[in-house]
């Protein structure tokens, strides 16, 4: 029978040759099925600013309902729909910016984490002590959200500001 082609955005299989899969590819029907793929992982200001240029379809603002569905070239969304997607927007912004704003220290990048740890390295190498960061509360890498959850197991508490007590070794056996 020999190998077959199966497409993901149309989902069929046909013959695999050159001829076939060509004509398939340059299809109409593949191309709008590429594009309605696509069209489900568009963000939220995407969607907002193709929606501003359309105009209202008077068809679904009369019935609720229009026959061309998603392939419309009006928009089928209200003034409500509109204002729900500026806030949405409007909050992801906020999320984006919101820790440096509220006086938070950005997470730290590896590359930084790297250089602190060749200097440690090296200062180690030569013999001198390593100069010690200061570790406040607020520059540990431990995401503020953990810090309110009640009964963490000890193993998820981050390590107190002043160190842990040193335990006194003691043979066993």
């Amino acid at each position: 029978m020999g190998k077959r082609y199966y497409c993901d955005y149309c989902d069929r299989s046909f013959q695999d040759n050159m001829h076939n899969r060509k004509k398939h590819l340059n299809g109409v029907q593949h191309h709008r099925a590429k594009k309605a793929w696509f069209h489900n992982f568009r963000d939220a200001a995407a969607i907002l600013a193709e929606e501003q240029t359309k105009k209202p379809c008077r068809k679904f603002l009369q019935t609720g309902q229009c026959g061309f569905g998603s392939s419309c070239r009006f928009s089928h969304m209200t003034e409500k729909d509109l204002a729900n997607l500026e806030q949405q927007i409007e909050d992801e912004r906020r999320r984006k910016e919101g820790p440096i704003e509220q006086g938070v220290a950005p997470e730290r990048s590896v590359d930084d984490w790297l250089s602190r740890r060749e200097k440690r390295r090296a200062a180690l190498d030569s013999g001198r002590e390593p100069e010690e960061e200061e570790e406040s509360p607020q520059h540990l890498d431990v995401p503020p959200h953990l810090l309110s959850i009640p009964d963490l197991p000890p193993s998820l508490l981050p390590p107190p500001p002043t160190g842990w007590n040193q335990v006194p070794r003691t043979e066993w056996g």
